[in-house]
């Protein structure tokens, strides 16, 4: 393997904007090349994943889904309907800080994935020692000569190998390729959670604008409300103790005012941070979950899962890594054998170096046996099956996780939707009642005691309304996550090694 296992290399995400734009392709790529590289190094080494998938329960539908058809979670972001967003989500693609440090470590993997590999071959060494030397001419007691001088040329090339005759440098190759492709893997996570972290922030942030508006329309209509109590106050027909409750109610708006203004600071800020920025570099013109749509997308099969989710992969990856991590601990145990050889030229003068009669060679083969090394052999392998059963138990907590999220999201999904509607039918009963009370104040056909319930239960239903809607769409970010977001590995299964 003359380069890293990985065909394509990844640009680092210093590189703006048009190279580092690639890097999402360029991993997708990556774990493509691991596949088929993989399968060019390994074949008929690799255990198959289905075996493993097999202990672990897998219903044939979701309990809340209305449809099995496929999943579309292609740019799933774009159905929020915001352009603004859009370009929010394409910016984090690049200069998400949490991404360029899974690139960094897919990286790190790639080149331990390469060190490994080259245990496969043969190591080549050059030596060329060229000395000239005077030795004493008064080494013997009372004798002096001459100094005698003396050149020596030598030109050697070093080889060494260590035969695989038990595959263990295989199996060492195929864990390191594994590690490496569960990182790509990790890119993916790391990206979704970093998309799905900043989609819901911009929609808390548009959440919150919302409700400023509201709260702003509620504090004028309390005011308004407050103007014509104090009317009838100085006509005699209404109370101090009137006039108190409904400036209460009017300073009770204007201080929740100040707390929704402060939590839309604060989701700006996280999508600022999430795009690598500073806050000012990230002014948002949404202002109302309203003009967002609500996506809609089927789950399809809960099979389907366990390609689409990159966790899963990556946990299925690590497993595998840890099955040939096995296989290299138990070939330990066997005999290692290793050939070395040297061939080249040595000569007292440069002139006759290159004659037949200065070739110099030396070709010896070693084999070694562990016999007692105080159990370390034994503790190693017992080390590497425990990991590996610990990574087994991961891997399938990770699909019951996965399956868990996707049920819990359709029915956040299903819920919110009625919710929404209900709170709706809510909010106009209010309004009216609102409009119907004010009315009567006006024509002092009703009571004030009245008056502050009627206003109350509007204000609290138009805030519940936003926040429903929040957490409608919030619910569809969840789905979308839950069914791995736009990562779709379908064209890239190998057989043997999926």
């Amino acid at each position: 393997m003359p380069s890293g296992f990985l065909a394509a290399s990844t640009p680092p995400f210093a590189a703006r904007p048009a190279r580092a734009r690639s890097v999402i392709a360029d991993v997708r790529g990556r774990l493509l090349a691991a596949g088929l590289g993989a399968t060019a190094l390994v074949a008929g080494c690799a255990p198959s994943v289905e075996g493993i998938r097999g202990p672990v329960p897998v219903p044939n539908t979701y309990a809340f889904a209305a449809s099995v058809q496929p999943a579309k979670v292609s740019r799933w972001w774009a159905r929020f309907g915001s352009p603004e967003l859009d370009r929010l989500v394409e910016t984090a693609n690049f200069a998400n800080l949490d991404i360029a440090i899974a690139v960094s470590q897919l990286r790190e993997a790639d080149a331990q994935a390469q060190i490994a590999a080259a245990a496969l071959f043969p190591t080549l060494t050059y030596n060329d020692n060229n000395v000239r030397t005077q030795s004493s001419g008064t080494n013997v007691p009372g004798v002096v000569t001459r100094p005698a001088l003396r050149s020596s040329f030598t030109k050697v090339i070093n080889a060494s190998y260590v035969l695989d005759v038990w595959g263990q440098n295989r199996d060492a190759l195929e864990a390191a390729i594994r590690t490496a492709t569960a990182s790509a893997y990790q890119i993916e996570v790391v990206r979704l959670t970093a998309i799905a972290s900043l989609v819901n922030n911009y929609l808390i942030y548009a959440a919150n604008r919302q409700r400023v508006a509201v709260g702003m329309q509620n504090l004028a209509n309390a005011e308004r409300i407050l103007t014509a109590i104090r009317q009838r106050r100085a006509a005699g027909t209404a109370s101090e103790l009137d006039e108190v409750q409904q400036q209460a109610l009017v300073e009770s708006q204007r201080a929740a005012l100040a707390l929704l203004r402060q939590g839309a600071d604060a989701a700006r800020v996280l999508v600022a941070s999430l795009l690598g920025t500073n806050p000012q570099a990230v002014p948002l013109s949404v202002r109302s979950v309203r003009s967002l749509k609500v996506p809609v997308t089927s789950p399809g099969l809960p099979a389907a899962i366990l390609v689409r989710r990159p966790d899963v992969r990556s946990q299925e990856q690590q497993l595998l890594a840890a099955d040939a991590n096995v296989e290299v601990a138990r070939k330990a145990f066997l005999p290692n054998i290793q050939l070395t050889g040297q061939a080249g030229y040595q000569s007292s003068a440069l002139a006759t170096l290159l004659r037949p009669e200065s070739v110099i060679w030396q070709a010896a083969a070693s084999l070694t046996q562990p016999i007692f090394d105080g159990g370390r052999l034994r503790g190693q392998l017992t080390l590497s099956e425990a990991q590996r059963q610990q990574l087994l138990d991961t891997y399938r907590r990770s699909i019951i996780t996965a399956l868990s999220d996707v049920e819990t999201a359709l029915v956040a999904v299903r819920e919110t939707r009625l919710r929404e509607l209900a709170q709706t039918a809510a909010v106009r009963a209010a309004r009216r009642a609102f409009e119907l009370s004010e009315q009567r104040l006006r024509e002092g056909t009703v009571d004030l005691t009245s008056i502050l319930s009627v206003q109350n239960t509007l204000f609290q239903a138009e805030d519940v309304l936003i926040q429903v809607r929040l957490a409608r769409l919030q619910a569809a970010v969840s789905l979308f996550q839950a069914l791995g977001g736009d990562w779709d590995e379908s064209m890239i299964t190998v057989s043997g090694i999926p």
